[in-house]
């Protein structure tokens, strides 16, 4: 008999949240030991003081996707709220605007007037959309625009999020909210896949469309409160 997708979820979240524990036991073990090996005595030591601390680099990223997979794992039981999307877009924005400044990226957010509001978990959707904006502007390192709009539909609000970027390959558009799949060195490829997860799990969903060189552009839909 199948195990039901809850009860999944809560026991890969437990063997997450054990492996994070051991990690973090072991990442602080590294860190007396390099205080130990520091200053070097000779080029052994030397030698032992880089490995030690590429060790705990590594440790540090599978702390990460620890709990990037904790957070995929456990999108269950939302508190929802209805809320003002516009607030919780302007947040987000007003947080990435100075690193999108620096970036050389213009970031435009256009909130609707009379959106109505969402049920929406705010503590869970806010680092799914900060996580976009970032991806956003990932694909622009060399400066762009950047563009959020909300919209009513239907029943729906739509928060679209537009970059200048380089774009997707069709082949890699229709996979991009796969799991564990990246084009970022150091990604854990989490990101896209828990932000459909999570709108799905708001009663939503989320689309992408992009082209090689001219951009690309999510949108999130989410039910208005009844």
């Amino acid at each position: 008999m199948p195990t039901p997708p809850d009860e999944l979820a809560e026991l890969a979240g437990g063997f997450v949240h054990e492996i994070k524990n051991r990690l973090n036991t072991l990442s602080l073990n590294l860190q007396l030991l390099a205080e130990e090996l520091d200053p070097p005595q000779s080029p052994r030591e030397r030698a032992a003081l880089g490995r030690v601390g590429r060790l705990s680099g590594e440790c540090t990223h599978l702390v990460e996707l620890a709990n990037d997979v904790l957070r995929f794992a456990r999108l269950t039981d939302l508190e929802l709220v209805p809320t003002d999307l516009n607030d919780a877009v302007g947040r987000v924005t007003d947080f990435l605007g100075p690193t999108a400044k620096v970036q050389g990226v213009s970031l435009n957010w256009f909130p609707a007037a009379d959106l109505p509001p969402v049920p929406l978990d705010r503590e869970r959707f806010e680092p799914v959309l900060f996580n976009l904006v970032q991806n956003a502007l990932d694909a622009m390192p060399d400066g762009g625009t950047l563009t959020l709009t909300a919209k009513a539909s239907a029943g729906a609000v739509e928060l679209a999020v537009i970059d200048t970027g380089h774009g997707m390959e069709p082949a890699l558009m229709a996979k991009v909210f796969q799991p564990f799949l990246t084009t970022k060195p150091g990604g854990h490829g989490l990101g896209l896949a828990t932000a459909r997860k999570l709108a799905r799990a708001h009663g939503g969903d989320i689309a992408v469309d992009s082209a090689p060189g001219r951009g690309t552009r999510f949108t999130v839909t989410l039910p208005t409160a009844r």
